[in-house]
């Protein structure tokens, strides 16, 4: 009986490969980094490891089925490589800019000076750049060398630095350089060199308090300005207007060691403008600014028109003036007349708008209006007049004087002021008083305990202004009572009372004796 064949032995590789589940299909690759080409080869060689021992009890059966070979990764013993992504090489960083030094410091300028040492200060470079600033580094030189001299080992950050160890009567020029990785700026030099020496007073002026705000003249005045100052030893006093220097065929000045004076005989407009006082001590220096302001009065406005007119009112519009003589305009005056007899009367003064209505016109005459310009040294000289006029015409006009009632003003006695209670001593004049109202004035009686007191010498009566009196000259004893006033008119009557008292004086018999 023929043997059976020998059961053909499988690769292990091939194994690995059918025991392995179909792989799932792969979505496309993200355009990223791709594992390196050596990865597939190693993760299959862990199944490719365990195959022979999966082999072995596939040689136990018979005529097992030979699996087609089939051309795929697995038979050829790796797993499939997926298609690797091609990485661009990584660009080159874009290389710094160059180092570029700074601009040169600003504003160098003298802030102590004696016979030893020279402090100066200044301010940082208008451009840095990126490369930033390390610092500053103070160069000096004697005046007539060019031999300079660095003043400190090491680069100072702050804008302010003092040389020391000077010798005295040296005229130095100085410089100041910034220093970055670009390396030095161009170095700032003081405007003049330094004497090294003991400065006495720094020069300081001192302008006077009514000069500090500005100083107002009219034109044709004298002008004459005393500033003070210090300074020693003697300061250098210079002038500028506007920038400018002075014209000295308008302005003098006059230097002592105290002060300095501006004079100008006659002023005019063209006087006007920001002077500059400088005070000079070596390097030292101390300014001042006065502002002059010449002043006149205004020209007249530019144009008035006649708006309208109408009823008894005139409306007008005008521009203001060309020259307003060097200030502002604070007002207009506004006038009129009248074209029968020709005299102008101001109707608007110190007025603000430029438009204005003329109210209480007389019916039937004709007005011309004029207006004048206003600032704070007076009224233009000239004035502008209206071309047209305005005219007021006639309306009949049926007037009907109002009727009013006559009013009743018939009113009946009243006392507005009561008798009071009185308390007379014998001999010894008194008064009774009350005050009484009524229309027509009433008629006034006076009662003593109610009986009319009659043309009796004893008693003055008197009425005046509704002020009613009764004077009883000496009484006795007898004359005390109840007092009455009574007025009457046509509208009624009214009394008021009052009691008095008359006491004796009684003199004591101890006294007597």
């Amino acid at each position: 009986m023929p043997s059976k064949p020998a059961p053909i032995k499988k690769s292990p590789a091939k194994k690995a490969a059918e025991k392995a589940p179909e792989p799932a299909p792969e979505p496309e690759p993200a355009p990223v980094e791709a594992p390196p080409a050596e990865a597939p080869p190693a993760e299959a060689a862990a199944p490719a490891e365990e195959a022979p021992a999966a082999a072995a009890p596939a040689a136990e059966g018979e005529g097992a089925p030979v699996a087609p070979a089939v051309d795929t990764p697995a038979a050829e013993g790796t797993a499939p490589a997926e298609p690797a992504v091609v990485e661009e090489p990584p660009k080159a960083p874009t290389p710094p800019p160059p180092a570029v030094p700074t601009s040169a410091p600003l504003d160098v300028s003298v802030e102590d000076v004696n016979d030893s040492s020279l402090t100066i200060k200044w301010k940082t470079p208008e451009i840095i750049g990126d490369s930033g600033l390390d610092g500053f580094t103070i160069e000096y030189c004697k005046d007539g060398t060019k031999d300079w001299v660095v003043a400190q080992e090491e680069l100072t950050p702050v804008n302010r630095y003092c040389i020391k160890n000077l010798t005295a009567g040296d005229l130095l020029h100085v410089r100041v350089v910034a220093v970055n990785p670009g390396g030095r700026s161009e170095p700032a030099t003081l405007a003049a060199p330094v004497p090294i020496r003991e400065v006495v007073d720094r020069p300081k002026i001192k302008i006077p308090r009514n000069l500090r705000a500005r100083v107002v003249r009219q034109v044709g005045e004298q002008i004459n300005l005393v500033i003070p100052f210090l300074g020693k030893p003697k300061p250098v006093v210079s002038w500028l207007k506007d920038g400018q220097p002075l014209d000295t065929k308008r302005v003098n000045i006059r230097n002592s060691d105290k002060d300095s004076i501006m004079f100008i005989r006659t002023s005019e407009r063209e006087d006007s403008g920001v002077y500059e006082m400088s005070v000079k001590v070596d390097s030292f220096e101390d300014k001042a600014l006065l502002t002059l302001q010449v002043v006149e009065r205004p020209g007249p406005p530019t144009s008035v028109k006649l708006v309208d007119a109408w009823g008894f009112n005139a409306a007008l519009e005008w521009t203001p003036p060309k020259d307003n003589g060097n200030t502002e305009i604070t007002g207009y005056t506004v006038q009129k007349a009248d074209r029968k007899t020709g005299e102008w009367f101001t109707v608007l003064e110190h007025y603000h708008r430029l438009t204005a209505t003329v109210s209480d016109l007389i019916m039937g005459n004709s007005y011309s209006f004029r207006v004048f310009a206003e600032n704070k040294v007076g009224t233009s000289e000239s004035c502008v007049v209206t071309k047209a006029v305005a005219t007021i015409q006639k309306t009949g006009i049926n007037y009907k004087p109002p009727e009013y009632p006559e009013h009743n003003f018939s009113e009946a006695p009243k006392f507005t002021t009561s008798l009071c209670d009185r308390a007379a001593t014998v001999g010894y004049t008194t008064k009774l008083l009350c005050s009484v109202r009524g229309s027509p004035k009433p008629k006034i009686e006076w009662l003593k305990n109610q009986m009319v007191i009659g043309d009796d010498p004893k008693f003055r009566k008197l009425s005046n202004q509704g002020i009613c009196s009764l004077e009883i000259r000496k009484p006795c004893s007898f004359d005390g009572g109840i007092y009455t006033c009574r007025a009457k008119n046509a509208q009624g009557e009214a009394a008021v009372s009052c009691k008095l008292e008359v006491k004796q004086i009684i003199i004591s018999e101890e006294k007597g004796k």
